[in-house]
Formats: structure tokens, sequence, C-alpha cells
């Protein structure tokens, strides 16, 4: 583990700019999964991007872990999907226990017909790794793609049209300006500072230690969560395995602590034997201990500037929602401003504004609710709590209530101004307008391999033009599983697919006007 964390990924390197300044179409400040995920994605679409980091390495210690089926199926697109889930360790099922009891159980992917499991955890290092490696594929290939490492972005100016930043770097400071400037800095976000910017929302006040432990093991590999368990009572602990013999082990401390102290070896190697036992051999790799907040910025566009991932929002790590909704928030934005490249209207990332705070609103919304269940905040609502868990043992209807953390989903753009109305009469509701595609088994492959990252005009069991100016046409047949998902109670269906595959639109067959208002307004020109 140490050799990856020493490991120079985008070592520093002068650059010509630094004597004389040049222009960007677009630089992204952050070279986290984020900044690294936007950077590859536009890259892909042939616009120029200049990524700055104060780093060159990965993040110290696993950090982010469990990377969703949307997030894994975003990295097929963007082209690491495989060595995800190849190192990635695979779940999708659960299990919930209070005291000594399991009282439920779920199961995350209960159907076949997915190309990706539910959820791969894996640590957010290795992840990083693998996103730079993509970004040095696509450099070798000619793509116009730049990382500066040890480019620490201090000052940002907006002009009218265009954004100056300052960067120091070991050989003293230089500016340089920009079309678009994207804030992937993190949680602490210095870009939103110089902005004089700031979160709204709620700060939890409770502590809890992450210990990612090597040890061997035969726990299966599930999602393991405990409330009031004997080894840490009155509060909560989590389980999840990792590659490489790693275990995450989250165990809450509550508020009034000495966060330095608990850090420290001689306090967590007894709560972890306290919870393992004494048999079980096990070396720490990693601790930190962490509080969380759910709030986000007023909005995510500001003038030339636009924010994504935990600079933007933040939730608790319960539900696994902080990542793979800054990953979603890339996939939104980098279709959008390539279209603004263009040519296009910049009215269309107003767009990217409305859908991912209503994005970031659902996450802290369940984020909120998975926390006031964990930790109770008066004594009614920890009765309600444990009775919730209690009658889950043996009542159905109680399960539903029992929330140890809602798990990322990805969002529906439910009223996005870049939806047409339904017109599928019988359609499913999982692929309405708004909705992420749902992957499908089709003949050679999976559906979301062949709609890529472009405009789609999908039909199923219906006719469809040879082409379309500025839409990739995909007809499909009327197979069981694909009929099910997209179909439903009709008998044939056309989609127009975003090319960040939201369904934009769809209808019972194909017709030229509809398609080609459709086809304006989720491009923005009707915005």
């Amino acid at each position: 583990m140490t050799a990856i964390f020493q490991t120079i990924l985008y070592g520093y390197e002068r650059v010509p700019e630094q004597d004389r300044e040049a222009h960007h179409p677009v630089v992204v400040v952050g070279a986290g999964p984020v900044g690294l995920a936007l950077a590859i994605d536009l890259a892909q679409r042939d616009v120029p991007v200049v990524v700055l980091d104060e780093n060159d390495k990965v993040s110290f210690g696993s950090r982010a872990i469990c990377f969703s089926k949307r997030t894994l199926e975003i990295c097929d697109r963007l082209g690491l999907g495989h060595a995800c889930v190849g190192k990635g360790v695979t779940w999708c099922k659960g299990r919930v226990f209070f005291d000594e009891r399991e009282v439920y159980g779920f199961d995350l992917l209960p159907e076949e017909g997915h190309r990706r499991p539910a959820f791969v955890n894996l640590q957010q290092y290795f992840f990083e790794q693998f996103l730079v490696e993509r970004l040095r594929e696509l450099q070798a290939g000619g793509k116009p793609l730049e990382i500066r490492g040890r480019n620490r972005v201090s000052e940002v100016f907006q002009e009218d049209s265009s954004a100056r930043l300052s960067v120091e770097t070991p050989d003293g400071p230089y500016s340089l300006t920009a079309d678009w400037v994207i804030a992937c800095d993190g949680a602490n976000s210095p870009v939103r500072a110089m902005l004089g910017l700031d979160f709204v929302g709620r700060v939890f006040e409770d502590n809890f230690l992450i210990a990612d432990v090597r040890m061997d093991a035969d726990f299966p590999t599930e999602r393991w969560f405990w409330f009031d368990p004997p080894f840490n009572r009155g509060q909560s602990a989590l389980l999840h395995k990792q590659p490489d013999g790693i275990w995450r082990i989250d165990l809450q401390l509550g508020w009034n602590i000495d966060r330095e102290a608990e850090k420290q070896p001689e306090r967590v190697i007894p709560r972890l034997r306290a919870m393992l036992g004494p048999d079980v051999g096990f070396e720490l790799e990693w601790v930190s201990v962490y509080t969380f907040q759910c709030r986000r910025m007023e909005r995510f566009r500001h003038g030339r500037v636009l924010f994504a991932g935990d600079s933007a929002h933040q939730v608790s790590p319960f539900g696994a929602r902080g990542a793979n909704s800054g990953i979603q928030d890339a996939e939104n934005l980098a279709w959008k401003l390539a279209l603004v490249l263009n040519g296009n209207s910049e009215a269309i990332l107003d767009t990217y504004d409305a859908e991912r705070v209503a994005a970031a609103d659902e996450n802290i919304l369940n984020s909120t609710r998975s926390t006031d269940f964990i930790t109770p905040k008066s004594p009614v609502s920890r009765m309600f709590r444990d009775a919730v868990l209690g009658l889950s043992e043996q009542a159905p209807f109680a399960r539903p209530l029992v929330n140890s953390g809602r798990l990322s989903v990805p969002s529906v753009y439910d009223g996005s101004p870049l939806n047409t109305q339904d017109a599928l009469i019988g359609g499913p509701p999982r692929t309405r307008p708004g909705a992420p595609c749902v992957d499908a088994p089709v003949r050679d492959g999976w559906l979301l391999d062949r709609l890529g990252g472009d405009f789609v005009l999908m039909g199923i069991g219906a006719a469809l033009p040879d082409d379309l100016d500025g839409v990739r046409v995909v007809r499909l047949e009327h197979e069981t599983t694909l009929a099910r998902r997209y179909v439903g109670g009709a008998t044939a269906a056309v989609y127009l697919i975003r090319p960040d595959q939201h369904v934009a639109a769809r209808w019972p067959s194909y017709e030229a006007e509809a398609v080609a208002e459709a086809l304006a307004r989720a491009r923005g020109e009707l915005c």
C-alpha cells in the first residue's frame, strides 16, 4: 500500500505558458475522481482540457470505497469499467444487526440481465490510479488532455467571457485564462472560498472512526451494519470488504471526544479487538476520524465557474452517495460543455445546475434520514428506532423503515427542461423521460454499450429513418428483457437518449416533427 501513495503519477513539469499566458477552453481544478472523470469525458468528446492539482499522487487512504452500478456503467463509457470491476470486490447483499441479532437483509440487484453488479468495493486510490492510466492512454492517442501536478490555483477572477487563474508552482507563479473553470477541488474547495461562496444545510454532531484493517477473515462479501452492538454499546458499526485483504470498519464514537487521541493505535486496536474477537489477527492500514455534513451550494454555476462533486455538495458516507453523485455530476456536465464549446447556447449549462441541484437535494434528504435513524437525537426518536429494529426481525412491514443508509441510485431528472412529455402509453415508469437508461442484454452485447455517449434515437420493434442529423440511429429487436424494461404494455417504442444515457423523450412510433422538437429541447435550444 505504501508504494501506491509514494508513486508520482503526474509529476511537475514546466510548461511554455509559465513564460507567456495561454488560453484554454476548459480548466478543471482538482485531480480527484470527479475532476479526472470529467476531464476524460471531455477529452473523449475532443474538448481540450487542462487539469490542475496541487498534489501529484493518489489520495492518501482508501476514502470512498463503494462504487455503484451507475458509476461502473459511466466508467465503461470512459474506458475503465473493466479495470474497476476486475480489481474490485463485487457485492449486492447486506445484513442489518440489532444488538447480537440479525433483523434484516436485502439484495440490491435481485433481477437478472445487467452487465454490472449493484456495487463494487474499491479503494479510492485504485480508482484514481485507473483514471490516471486512462488519461495517459488518451494522451498517447492524441486526445487534447493535459494534467499538471504541483500546480496550485491561488486566485480566480471572473471576466466577461472567460476566467483568469493564478497558479503557484515550484518555479513560481503564472496565470492562464479559460472559457470555463470546473471546480472539483473537494469539500474544502479553495475555489469556492476564493469566490466568497458557501454551503447551506446541516452539520451533524457525531464522530466516526474509519479503520482500514488487513486481515484474513471468513466474513462473506456483504455489507454488515450493526445498531447497538455489544462491542460498541449505544453506537453503530459498519463492515465492508475491500480488495487485497483489506476490510473497512466504521465505528460510531459520539460527539465529545478527543479526535486525535481516538486515532492512536492504543485506542483503535482495543476497539477492533472487541469487535473481531481475540483470535482474529489483523494490522492497521489507515485510520481516520470524521464528522459529516449534509449541505450544498445554493447554485452550482457561478458565471464562468461551475462546481462538481464535494466542492458543490456534501453528504454523510452512509449510502455511498458522495463519490457516486460526483461522478454523475461530471457525466451530466461534460456533454453540455461540449455542446456549448461547439456553438450551442450557454443556457444549457443552467440545466446542469437545475438537474444536479435537484439530485443533490435528493441525496441530502436520503442521507439526512439515514443519519437521523442511525444517530437518534432524542429519547423518543431512539425509542422509535429501536422499536422498528425489534419488529423488523419478524414483521415484514417494519423492514422498509430500517435505515442503515439508503444506498446510492442515480437520480431521475423529473421536471427537467430538457425532457419532452411522455408519449408512450403503457411505457415502463423506470425508463420514463428523465430516467437513466437501464441496461439489458441485446444481440451481441449490452444495451448501454450500443448507446455510447451520443444522442441516440433507439427503436424497439419500430421503423426508423436510415440516418438523422446529429443523432445516431439504433435499431433493436423486440427481445424479452429489453422489451420489459423499455416497451412495457405498448407494442413498440422509440426513445431519444441523451449523451449521458438519460431518456429525453419516448413515443410509440417515429414521427419526424416530434423527434426534431424533442432533440432541440434536449440540446437546450428551447430553454
